[in-house]
């Protein structure tokens, strides 16, 4: 089943992710939740919440400090045909693990000709907001989504946050989840039960004819919440939730650029060499190329470390004003 209806029931973000692993630890028993602080303590950001009293610790396993050792025991348990969900306490943290997920996780199924899958799941909280400075709050997803063999999704809603997990723990290849830090408390409705929303496809998430914005995860809201401002002013903007950085759906982009004939690409990550420098290639690469009326415009993090002051800390992250400047500029309507 995929794209649920919702049935006016409200969880925030970290509860429809906790119900998910809970209802893919119902249906097979070979999932299970491998991480620091995962059990009694609830997680760093308390989304697994009581799941430790619910499946008890040889399913909820709380792991040593030693992000590459737990990695490695989590691609193991997949290649034996368990499929282990592993949480970083923040995204930060995979970087002590990159040789588990790009060396081992993102290429066995290749190496060995097809024999093997890797059906894992990593789960990252990430990004800024939050005041923990530079070694705990970046986004680096276009890193992995660089990788062949990973796939990379970032869930921007409580729906997508519940249905992109149970799909990610049912692909057969490795799946990287980034979940904004910020949104853990955001609330949104989420169905009863078992949906999944397929990974590789991007969402509309508002319709308009002046200008297409394609966002991810936090910048979603912060880019919606432009496009009701820059409404005001006569501008209407199409929102495009990417929701998987790799597969990237290059077809719903793409029919987009060639309705609106404008392009801002935002996001997080710093802005040279990031996610929105592929969506722009691609569309330079592309059919749409010969529709635009202006040139591709990209809204990344600055060239800094995340800093601690909260004041800076807004300023090398785009925010809502930045994005309306830039749609502004790219439209250039009389006002």
């Amino acid at each position: 089943m995929s794209e649920a209806k919702t049935a006016g029931r409200e969880l925030s973000y970290a509860q429809a992710i906790q119900e998910a692993i809970a209802i893919a630890m119902e249906r097979d028993e070979r999932v299970f939740l491998m991480g620091e602080d995962v059990g009694v303590y609830g997680g760093a950001f308390q989304v697994t919440g009581d799941l430790v009293h619910r499946f008890g610790d040889d399913r909820i396993i709380d792991t040593p400090i030693a992000e590459l050792g737990g990695a490695g025991v989590a691609v193991g348990a997949a290649l034996t045909g368990m499929r282990p969900i592993y949480e970083f306490q923040f995204s930060d943290f995979a970087t002590l693990a990159m040789e588990q997920i790009v060396n081992q996780a993102a290429k066995l199924r290749f190496m060995l000709g097809g024999a093997v899958s890797v059906p894992l799941v990593m789960r990252f909280p990430a990004g800024s907001g939050t005041g923990a400075a530079a070694q705990h709050s970046q986004s680096l997803e276009a890193w992995l989504g660089h990788v062949p063999g990973l796939k990379v999704l970032q869930p921007a809603t409580p729906y997508d946050a519940k249905g992109m997990l149970l799909a990610a723990i049912e692909d057969p290849d490795p799946v990287m989840i980034y979940e904004h830090k910020i949104l853990y408390k955001m609330k949104g409705e989420v169905p009863e039960g078992h949906y999944t929303v397929p990974i590789g496809k991007a969402l509309v998430r508002r319709e308009g004819p002046d200008a297409t914005v394609v966002a991810s995860s936090i910048m979603v809201h912060k880019a919606l919440d432009a496009a009701e401002k820059l409404a005001e002013e006569g501008i209407d903007l199409e929102v495009v939730d990417l929701r998987s950085v790799r597969p990237m759906d290059r077809e719903t982009i793409i029919r987009s650029v060639m309705k609106t004939g404008r392009l801002v690409c935002v996001y997080e990550g710093v802005k040279t060499l990031g996610v929105g420098a592929e969506i722009s290639a691609m569309v330079a690469e592309s059919e749409a190329f010969d529709y635009l009326d202006a040139p591709i415009l990209r809204l990344g993090g600055a060239e800094a470390p995340i800093p601690y002051n909260p004041e800076l800390e807004k300023a090398v992250v785009p925010q809502v004003p930045d994005i309306i400047a830039a749609v502004r500029q790219l439209v250039r309507k009389e006002r």
